[in-house]
């Protein structure tokens, strides 16, 4: 556990100063249409896996790629740790977030985001804020976006009890567009409130596409046992490799 630990504290050292360079590069992208500064957040994304298998031994898995609708979409995926949050920004041309207004007023960074088009949200601006955030979102995705969300709106540790909101369905129903489901098993590896980051094989599985035209509530319903489905399944593989790998699973990657 000492080199883990070890490992670890290399990794988040070498993982920020990454961002920090990578953010100073940003300042002239500002100046070039939104494609500069897409490709720092891959450049971004590529370092940090490099970095995770060569340091923490963290393989990574993608899973279904050919199941990756093109144009405009909706990518639902489970969230379970901020890792997701730039590793699969990756495999869509046009990708989108909703975000933290917080994050917006970040410098660099938060410049950024608005040269990358991100949405913010308020979070204390009430239902008729949140409402005009979905369509606006909604209205990206119909001029070709792909809409990355997290339709628990936050972080969830594996095997906690879903707690879906209906923000996504809304989008859903008034961009007309395919929804394309994600599992993943990132809490074990990278797990939220703590530096460590667990050997193993965090996968991605990318799942059947939900057609455009479902009622809310069925395609809810769909989009949940989808993704639940898969992910319950990932993670306990996941645990079983780490229970290998420790002889038990270690209690922080519980979450």
């Amino acid at each position: 556990m000492a080199l883990i630990f070890l490992r670890s504290l290399v990794f988040n050292v070498l993982f920020y100063i990454v961002l920090v360079l990578l953010m100073v590069v940003a300042i002239p992208t500002l100046l070039l249409p939104r494609w500069g500064v897409m490709g720092l957040e891959a450049v971004w994304a590529h370092i940090s896996l490099f970095l995770m298998r060569v340091i923490c031994n963290i393989r990574i898995e993608f899973r279904g790629m050919e199941k990756i609708p093109q144009g405009a979409l909706i990518i639902a995926s489970k969230h379970q740790s901020f890792w997701e949050t730039f590793a699969l920004v990756r495999f869509f041309d046009r990708p989108l977030f909703i975000l933290k207004r917080e994050l917006m007023m970040i410098p660099v960074f938060g410049w950024c985001l608005k040269k990358a088009g991100m949405i913010s949200v308020e979070r204390s601006g009430g239902p008729r804020s949140l409402l005009k955030t979905l369509k606006r979102a909604a209205g990206e995705v119909k001029r070709g976006r792909q809409l990355i969300i997290f339709p628990e709106g936050t972080r969830t540790a594996p095997g906690a009890p879903p707690n879906y909101k209906a923000g996504v369905g809304q989008i859903y129903v008034e961009s007309g567009v395919p929804c394309l489901p994600v599992a993943l098993n990132s809490g074990l590896f990278w797990p939220r409130r703590t530096f460590m980051r667990y050997p193993g094989t965090l996968v991605v599985e990318f799942l059947d596409p939900l057609p455009p035209g479902l009622p809310r509530d069925e395609f809810l319903k769909r989009l949940r046992e989808q993704i639940e489905t898969a992910t319950n399944r990932i993670v306990e593989a996941g645990r079983a490799e780490q229970a290998q790998l420790f002889g038990g699973v270690p209690s922080r990657a519980k979450g």
